[in-house]
């Protein structure tokens, strides 16, 4: 799960719509308050302090090695220029040969554990990000373009594994290295030791408060830019058809070169900074060697200091500064970091339909009874639903018809409890649909709608959606039931057959009678049938509507409809008008009276050839 959040503000709480949903302004505490995002993204660390403790000593261990390395070549290269006897070199030789196989294997090794800690904190993130939207949709991420979440499931996630390794890793890697420096140093004179830490705090501090000044801003807005090129994008891909037709070709077609210019100079301004922050570092570096040479070499002359360790003690600073070559851009990262984590937490901090409370009930039948039902998408909006009041006996077929933007649409949306409502009550076998968890009611409750989604997978794979331990045998019988056995029989592969993205290898027909067979696998007792057949000839649409008729049998089913077909088998039918529940009864009834439902049915004759 992603870190949670400290409980919210009065003002935070009130700043909800009525099913308990932030507004579309998306503001949170992750947004204002950065210590909290950064104490947030702490947590998502915290599992793998042992790692982190382990990848620390072995980053300090490979620069410590570094060090050594450079410090006793330079003390066997100056010893042995003074022809001492071939033993007093030995432990000298030994070193170089050590420190150059540690430095080896502690860097392999630290980089090996660095990037399995990076790789499980993006793995656990974009997990829990998933886990966050799946409550969410559609309530939840209401005025959230598919092309910004995408940009924050895939760029915002990946840009974070930079504030485990370019923003906490540096800082702990150089501490201990910088103590033992300096240590080492002042051993041999004070004035060396100050010298050189002076140098590694231009490197670590100040040089990274400069980059940051110059480069303010740049790694947030670098974000926004690809969040805003990756929407354009997507959109221009959802909709090339359309911009073909209307020959908008060369009009999109800049204003993503637009955005796409915007995009590569923030992102050579982030190229700026590095190059600005790396030679910075080796300022820093040389301005050591320096120091220690220029506070050292009067040491050696007054005989404070044997003459074999100045090569030593110069390489010593100059090689430590490796420590605070990441720091300069420390605080950069950091930025680009809280910037990704506030629009990935903004999501998650969005509430969700709320989870019941106590234990789960187990309903008594399948009927349904809505009482008093009112909904309204935001605050100051129209109702959606206006008292609505009805009820559907366990195995009833209820149709529910009314012209567009009636709110049959939403009273589905409010069935699947995809939005809570605000008023009112909708009961399920004589418990309030809120007192079951959402993943109950979806088997409790089968959907075809028009259009069905379709996953760019074979047709077993979207037929094992609806039952994910569904065997062969099953998903043939629900096949055959749906009447596409036949058809996937012809098949090179059959079942395995990839269908492509939204099923375009399917015809209309062939894609609907693959979601009454997902259906039929899913054997839920109550079925919504949402303008199932709509965008179908004639023809097909006869054929789909009796494998629908199949799939009725038995169970309490929904018929939402604007087109008054083959309702004459309905038990009921319930007209909408504006949100209100304005008639019901039987087909020959309700053309019987004087009301909305006879004038759409005489509308509807007198569109027929």
């Amino acid at each position: 799960m992603l870190p949670p959040p400290p409980s919210a503000s009065p003002a935070a709480r009130e700043n909800t719509d009525p099913g308990g949903h932030r507004a579309d302004s998306g503001v949170s505490y992750s947004k204002i308050d950065p210590v909290g995002t950064f104490v947030r993204l702490l947590g998502l660390i915290a599992p793998a302090w042992q790692a982190v403790l382990g990848a620390t000593l072995l980053g300090s261990g490979t620069i410590a090695s570094n060090i050594g390395l450079m410090a006793t070549a330079a003390f066997l290269i100056a010893s042995a220029a003074l022809h001492p006897p071939a033993g007093k070199l030995m432990l000298a030789i030994v070193g170089v040969r050590f420190f150059g196989i540690t430095r080896a294997v502690c860097r392999y090794l630290e980089r090996y554990v660095n990037h399995s800690i990076t790789l499980g904190i993006l793995g656990r993130l974009r997990v829990a990000f998933y886990r966050t939207l799946e409550p969410l949709i559609p309530a939840g991420l209401q005025g959230h373009h598919s092309g910004d979440l995408l940009s924050r499931a895939v760029a915002d996630v990946a840009t974070l594994e930079n504030f485990y390794l370019r923003v906490l890793n540096p800082p702990l890697v150089a501490l201990p290295v910088a103590a033992g420096v300096f240590l080492f140093l002042a051993h041999f004179g004070r004035t060396l030791a100050l010298a050189w830490m002076g140098a590694f705090l231009a490197a670590g501090v100040i040089f990274p408060v400069g980059v940051t000044i110059v480069g303010r801003g740049v790694m947030r807005r670098q974000g926004e830019a690809r969040a805003a090129l990756n929407t354009a994008l997507v959109d221009t891909v959802q909709g090339l058809a359309d911009i073909l037709v209307f020959d908008h070709g060369r009009q999109q077609q800049e204003y993503i070169a637009t955005l796409d210019r915007q995009y590569l100079h923030l992102q050579g301004r982030k190229a700026g900074l590095n190059g600005l922050a790396n030679a910075l570092t080796s300022l820093a570096s040389n301005l050591a060697l320096w120091a220690v040479l220029v506070l050292a070499i009067p040491l050696v002359n007054r005989g404070q200091i044997d003459g074999v360790y100045l090569a030593m003690l110069a390489l010593t600073a100059a090689a430590a500064l490796e420590a605070a070559k990441p720091l300069p851009m420390l605080f950069p990262h950091l930025e680009g970091s809280l910037a990704a984590a506030r629009r990935i937490f903004a999501l998650s901090d969005t509430r969700p339909a709320g989870d019941p409370a106590g234990p789960v009930p187990h309903p008594r039948d399948f009927s349904l009874r809505v009482q008093g039902l009112r909904f309204r998408y935001g605050p100051g909006e129209p109702p959606a639903l206006d008292g609505i009041d009805f009820d559907v006996p366990s195995g009833a077929r209820i149709a529910i018809v009314g012209p567009s933007g009636a709110g049959k649409s939403t009273l589905v949306n409010l069935l699947l409890r995809f939005w809570d409502y605000e008023e009112g009550a909708i009961l399920l076998g004589g418990y309030d649909l809120k007192a079951y968890p959402p993943e109950e009611l979806q088997r409790f409750i089968g959907v075809v709608a028009q259009p069905t989604h379709l996953f760019h997978a074979t047709i077993a794979e979207n037929l094992l959606l609806a039952r994910p331990d569904a065997t062969r045998e099953e998903m043939e019988r629900a096949a055959r039931e749906a009447r596409l056995h036949e058809f996937i029989q012809v098949l090179p592969r059959g079942y395995d057959t990839l269908i492509g993205e939204e099923g375009f290898k399917l015809s209309g027909g062939q894609r609907q009678r693959l979601a009454i067979a997902r259906a039929l696998l899913q054997n839920a007792p109550i079925l919504i049938l949402d303008e199932a057949t709509t965008g179908l000839d004639a023809v097909t649409e006869r054929e789909v509507m009796d494998s629908i008729r199949h799939l009725m049998e038995g169970r309490t089913t929904l018929v939402i409809t604007h087109r008054l077909v083959g309702l004459e088998d309905m038990d009921k039918i319930l007209v909408l008008d504006r949100g209100r529940l304005v008639q019901q009864g039987r087909h020959a009834e309700l053309l019987r009276q004087e009301g909305l439902y006879r004038h759409l049915w005489q509308l509807q004759q007198e569109a027929l050839p």
